[in-house]
């Protein structure tokens, strides 16, 4: 038990001295993740098409 209250204690302080970012900060990072999923989907569904019909032309 003591351990684990050791480890607790060094997890708390580590957190406070963390520089957390800013809200705006937060919220251009997870536009720009759901941008780039959104532009990285519609490019591999459009090469797997691609591949599908190339594929169909010889099969």
């Amino acid at each position: 038990m003591l351990k684990f209250a050791k480890f607790r204690r060094e997890c708390v302080a580590e957190f406070r001295r963390v520089v957390w970012p800013a809200r705006t900060q937060v919220h251009t990072a997870v536009k720009v993740v759901l941008v780039s999923t959104v532009v990285m989907a519609l490019f591999l569904g459009l090469i797997d098409a691609l591949f599908v019909a190339l594929l169909s032309f010889f099969f």
